[in-house]
């Protein structure tokens, strides 16, 4: 569980909560989580398990009134993921049109609402070019609109780059208030050839995970797919089959069948998908725990996932990795802190705006 050991602390809202791997990263750098939302059942018994049952409200966010609703606390940071399904570069993608791409809506409410310092918004890579990069536009003039104003800047993070076991982009949209004067900058990589630590590898982080015994149930799986397994190579997927072998299958994506690779970061754990999609071990001919994904997401072993087997994996698939974003929790703590030399971000805006926007967004996301 999360202890309160110190006595002043940013005050965060959390949208879109999931599990709480978004807000674990932040409260490992010294924020408190205040006040909650998310519409699964599961995630939020997740939630409950470990920042307390009484923080994070089960329902619909678009039946909820910021502005009205005054058991919703002042916050200084708001942060969320809102919905990514319909920007997801592995779906179909509608954007802004599809069912939930105007989620973000209910996060801009927020915002507006409460008028937080800063803001923190996590989506998957696609919400960059869909709509023909319409979508990234609409919403961050949305948000820099919200009175007094707010500096947007966007940047695609690989969390790997970041101390997570895992190679997973995604986009980081962070606001700060124009009337703050402070000068968010994105923290640079400290993992990988951009960084000054080597990546951190899957085969570390699965070491010793079989003797946790929190969300370690095993799958049950049929030989077939264990005969299967045997004929992929560390590092491999359903493509090392070889083509002319009865168990080779046609039309597959590569994340199908896709075995570790123990000296390196493993790919993207996925939340949804039947068999095939798991994610799997090597040396051992068979899907990754739960436990074990949640390693792959940077979860301490006392994180305690509530639901059944697939419930689970489909909270740690949704999840922002804590390890990815302690990085960019430590970047805005000197704004609620107080301790930052002020600048003029009405230039800083100015400035910014006599770029086309995508100029603009090819500096900000490259930064």
């Amino acid at each position: 569980m999360i202890q309160n050991n110190t006595i002043h602390k940013p005050k965060v809202i959390s949208l879109f909560s999931g599990c709480g791997g978004l807000d674990l990263g932040f409260h490992q750098e010294g924020y408190e989580t205040v006040w909650a939302n998310d519409y699964d059942h599961w995630a939020c018994e997740t939630f409950k398990n470990y920042f307390g049952d009484n923080i994070i409200v089960e329902g619909d966010i678009e039946k909820i009134d910021p502005y009205t609703d005054k058991s919703i606390p002042e916050c200084d940071l708001v942060l969320g993921g809102f919905p990514c399904q319909d920007f997801s570069m592995i779906w179909k993608r509608p954007g802004l049109n599809g069912e939930r791409g105007n989620l973000y809506k209910s996060f801009l409410r927020f915002v507006d609402a409460k008028k937080p310092k800063a803001f923190v918004a996590e989506n998957v890579k696609g919400l960059l070019t869909a709509n023909n990069k319409k979508a990234i536009q609409q919403i961050i003039e949305d948000f820099e609109n919200i009175l007094p104003g707010y500096i947007v800047t966007p940047k695609l993070y690989n969390f790997a780059e970041y101390g997570v076991p895992q190679f997973r982009e995604r986009v980081l949209i962070v606001g700060v208030r124009i009337d703050t004067g402070f000068n968010f900058m994105h923290p640079q990589p400290t993992h990988g050839p951009k960084g000054k630590t080597p990546y951190r590898t899957s085969g570390e982080a699965i070491q010793g995970a079989q003797n946790i015994l929190l969300n370690n149930e095993h799958a049950n799986i049929a030989d077939k797919t264990r005969s299967l397994l045997s004929l992929i190579p560390e590092g491999g997927n359903f493509t090392s089959i070889p083509k002319d072998h009865p168990l080779y299958v046609k039309g597959m994506i590569s994340h199908v069948y896709r075995r570790l690779k123990l000296d390196e970061p493993s790919k993207t754990v996925i939340a949804a998908g039947g068999g095939g999609t798991w994610g799997y071990h090597y040396p051992e001919p068979r899907p990754l725990t739960n436990r074990e994904r949640a390693r792959l997401q940077s979860f301490p072993d006392d994180f305690k996932f509530e639901g059944s087997i697939t419930e689970v994996r489909r909270q740690i698939g949704n999840a922002v990795p804590p390890s990815g974003v302690n990085a960019i929790a430590k970047s805005l703590l000197p704004l609620f802190e107080n301790k930052y030399n002020r600048i003029n971000l009405e230039d800083v805006r100015d400035e910014v705006a006599s770029f086309s926007f995508n100029k603009r967004l090819d500096m900000i996301v490259s930064r």
